[in-house]
């Protein structure tokens, strides 16, 4: 399905994370971190995990849930996607919300971001670390490629649940900032 000007500008304008809110508790040079690890679409790395201990001790022990998750992404984005075809079993076959093969790349693409976002919280322990706006262009982007909002909530709860079952610690900041993205896309509106 090729993308025409109107998505490519809302797949531009869909950056859920924001930052704004974190500088109550971090420097700048910590929030600077997350941005160009958010600006390049990748997850914190080794290096800016141990940067943020440094100058955020605090936070040691959210980093290493962010680190486990970071490191067993693949496996996670693989259940989630396994509940989603358990719940949806037609949604990858002609006439589902996930078909063709493209379609359901770009879901399983879209789990790895979202993984990815909560880590961001969970590391800088803020449930608060989604972009009003950039949620608002989210969901008209999802409107214009009609995606199936109900597999993608079923993915998200997916995600959470093969995180928890692989952490050991406490899990209160992973929890609430699922459930906060979860929440978000649970509000999106229906396609019209």
């Amino acid at each position: 399905m090729p993308l025409n000007e109107k998505k490519r500008q809302l797949i531009q304008k869909s950056r859920i994370v924001s930052f704004a809110t974190w500088h109550d508790r971090y420097p700048t040079a910590v929030i600077e971190l997350f941005q160009v690890a958010d600006d390049e679409r990748r997850y914190l790395t080794d290096e800016d995990l141990t940067q943020i201990e440094t100058l955020a001790p605090q936070a040691a022990a959210s980093l290493l849930v962010a680190r486990s998750l970071r490191d067993q992404v693949s496996a996670i984005v693989d259940d989630a996607r396994g509940s989603v075809l358990k719940t949806f079993p037609d949604i990858t076959q002609p006439g589902g919300g996930l078909y063709p093969a493209e379609r359901a790349d770009a879901c399983w693409r879209d789990f790895w971001h979202f993984l990815r976002c909560v880590t961001y919280g969970i590391a800088g322990q803020r449930s608060d670390y989604t972009s009003a706006e950039g949620l608002s262009y989210l969901q008209l982007l999802y409107q214009e490629l009609q995606v199936p909002l109900d597999a993608m909530v079923v993915g998200l709860v997916g995600l959470k649940q093969a995180s928890l079952r692989r952490l050991d610690s406490d899990t209160s900041d992973l929890e609430s900032c699922f459930d906060h993205l979860i929440t978000q896309l649970k509000q999106f509106s229906p396609m019209r």
